[in-house]
This record gives C-alpha cells, structure tokens and sequence, in this order.
C-alpha cells in the first residue's frame, strides 16, 4: 500500500466517473466491445513483461557486479598480508612498518568502496528524483522513509576522512571520478613496495591483477548507472498502460451492465483492481530498472560495505569494529 495505494484513489474516482455516466445518462458510445479491449490488455501485458524482465536483469546483474566486488576485496585483503613482507628486501622492515603498509592498502580499498558507492548514487537525469517538481518530491520523501540518510547522504566525506590520510584525502576529493584516482593510487604504491623489495615481481603483477579486477567491477556498475534502460521501452510501457487503464471502464461497464440493473456498479472494484494490477506491473519495472538510485528498490551497497570493510579490518588484527548496516523501515540499504 506505501508504494502504490495513493493510485487506487485516482483510479476509483475514474472507474466511478465513468460508471457513473454510463448509468445515468446511457449513451451508446461508452459501450465499448470487450474483445478489442482484451486485445489491448494482452499486447500491454507483454510489452510490460518485456520491460520488467530487462529491468530485472539491470538489478540482477548491479547485485552480481556488488557479489563479485566483495569476492575481490577479500581476496585483496588476503594477499596484501600474505605478499608483503620481508623475503626479498635488502633492509629488515618492522613488523610494525609492515603492518602499517598493509593497513594503507586496505584501508584505502575500504575508501574506494565507499567513493564508488557515492558516485553510483548521483543521480541521473532519466532517475525519478531528477524529474517533474511532484515526483523529485515524491521521490525524496521515499528517499527520508526508507532507507539510511540516503537524500542528505553524508557517509562518503565520513568514511574517506577515516581511511585516507589528510593530505591524500583533500587531493582525491578533488577528482571528476575519485574512485578511479584511489585504485591509481594503489598502483602507485605497489610499485613503490615493488622497489623497495616487499613485494617481489609475481606479488606485484598478482596484485596488480585484482587492482585491474577493481576496475572492471567499477566500469559494469557506471555501465548500468550511466546507460538507461531504452526509452522506447522505459516510456512507451507507462504510456501503454495508461491507454488501456483509460479504455478499462468503458469496456467493464458495458460487460457487468449484462448482470442487471445495479451490476454496472459492480465494475467498479472490478476496475480498479485490473488497472491496479497493471500500474503495479509498470512501477515494478520502472523502480528496478535503475538500481543505483537511491531507493528502497536499491542494491545494498551501504550495507556490502559495511560487510567487507569489517571483513578486512579483522583481518589487519583489529576488534573495535563498526556494526553490520540494520534495515531501517524494513529497507537494507
């Protein structure tokens, strides 16, 4: 009901509208056929089928991309602490110095998640908060409902303040695509511990390999996020469902109108439960084509990275851990 009752009300003042009319005056051209109108109906029904089916498959495809990152990221952590050490240096490093290398390694991957993260969540000019003044209000109030903080989302300055150092945070903010830039930095680094002999050259093109896999994970997800669904499919659907929601009546009443003298009013319910089915079809598919929007329909992203930077922190030893991301409103964000 909080995600499509509103409808049902503009839905039974047009059932009723149109009943209505039909009952007290009776003109003859309300009466529509009901053949051409099933017609209609089933032509709309796999057009819609169409489109949830590649919306469900954008979702899908944004969950696996988020599954496969975590994946990588575990692996990250692994290598960095089982590939540096002091086997091929000309100078005996700490435990300490060692320890502080691998925490700057995964700590700036625990900041590159959540810059992807942010730059995933701008918005588009196709994504529901960036149309008409009535749905970018709509969608924000959605936005404070149902999810953590997501419309004034100040997690990313918060967590890239906490993983990076001052000086290297205050040069990566200023970036077009931060993200990018951390994973460039990681390369960097690499190279340097490749110098200094903590890593050898196999270490080296190893971990340069999950660095590259970083990168392509990036690539899918701003695949997704930055190529829509088609507007032919993503428009045309809503304005074939309209069509028919509009015609519904015309052709329910002149059926139910067969039962008796008051079983016009019965078409009543009976339409609006039809086109509530089909508006239900369309904003299904509508709310899981962007996946990266900032909904409740969303990927969990918040949550995956709270997931994997817990993950990686026990894995450098440390046991002050934040807790896993609670849903809120029943929305794991």
């Amino acid at each position: 009901m909080r995600f499509t009752g509103h409808h049902i009300v503009w839905l039974t003042l047009w059932m009723s509208l149109v009943t209505g009319i039909h009952e007290i005056f009776h003109p003859q051209w309300m009466s529509i056929p009901w053949l051409p109108l099933s017609i209609i109906g089933t032509a709309v029904a796999f057009y819609v089928g169409f489109k949830n089916n590649q919306a469900y498959d954008r979702l899908w495809e944004a969950r696996k991309i988020w599954g496969a990152i975590v994946n990588s990221s575990r692996a990250w952590g692994s290598a960095v602490k089982g590939f540096t050490g002091n086997l091929f240096t000309n100078k005996n490093y700490s435990e300490a110095e060692l320890h502080n290398v691998r925490k700057t390694l995964i700590y700036r991957h625990v900041a590159w998640l959540y810059a992807l993260r942010s730059q995933l969540l701008l918005p588009t000019p196709w994504e529901h908060v960036s149309q008409g003044n009535h749905m970018a209000r709509f969608t924000q109030e959605r936005m404070k409902t149902f999810g953590v903080g997501l419309l004034d989302d100040d997690v990313t300055q918060v967590e890239l303040g906490q993983f990076l150092p001052q000086d290297e945070y205050e040069r990566l903010i200023n970036y077009k695509n931060t993200a990018t830039q951390i994973i460039d930095q990681q390369a960097l680094d690499l190279q340097e511990l490749r110098e200094q002999g903590i890593i050898d050259d196999f270490r080296h093109m190893e971990l340069q390999k999950i660095l590259y896999d970083f990168y392509v994970h990036q690539g899918k997800a701003e695949r997704i996020k930055k190529f829509p669904l088609p507007r032919q499919y993503g428009g045309m659907s809503a304005i074939f469902v309209g069509i028919f929601i509009f015609l519904l009546p015309f052709g329910m009443v002149s059926e139910f109108h067969k039962l008796g003298e008051m079983g016009a009013w019965l078409s009543i319910p009976f339409s609006v439960l039809v086109a509530w089915i089909y508006l239900c079809m369309e904003l299904v598919g509508d709310y899981s084509e962007n996946p990266f929007e900032g909904l409740g329909n969303d990927i969990p992203m918040l949550s995956l990275c709270r997931v994997i930077e817990i993950d990686l922190r026990e894995m450098l030893g440390e046991t002050e851990l934040p807790p896993p991301i609670e849903a809120v409103n029943g929305v794991l964000m």
